[in-house]
């Protein structure tokens, strides 16, 4: 989508990547809510978790934890924790129309989330 900026940042028009492989794009949250806060966005436009197909999809979705991983391990945060969070819907707290997993880390987390 050409006015989704999600979209503009995977595909190196804004912003700085830091991971890319030709299925997802990563970056650093502008507004982090942890020492480490990356959003992974898949290169193809989705809205939204609840437009996932099974068929299509599937193999995008565990590609994205996989590389969730990754990073968490480039970053350190790996063996102390971390948290992939999806925001589907207004209601969770979705404010961009871009499927998008926040990593987060360099913290203690707390629950319930809020």
């Amino acid at each position: 989508m050409s006015d989704c900026i999600f979209c503009k940042i995977a595909q190196k028009e804004i912003g700085t990547l830091i991971y890319e492989d030709e299925l997802v794009a990563a970056f650093d949250d502008a507004n982090p809510q942890a020492p480490v806060h990356v959003l992974i966005v898949p290169k193809k436009h989705i809205e939204k978790l609840l437009d996932v197909t099974q068929d299509e999809d599937k193999f995008l979705l565990g590609h994205i934890l996989v590389i969730a991983n990754t990073i968490a391990r480039e970053r350190s945060i790996a063996e102390a924790g971390y948290r992939v969070v999806v925001n589907c819907n207004r209601e969770a707290g979705q404010s961009v129309w871009h499927l998008h997993f926040h990593l987060l880390g360099g913290r203690k987390m707390s629950w319930p989330p809020g």
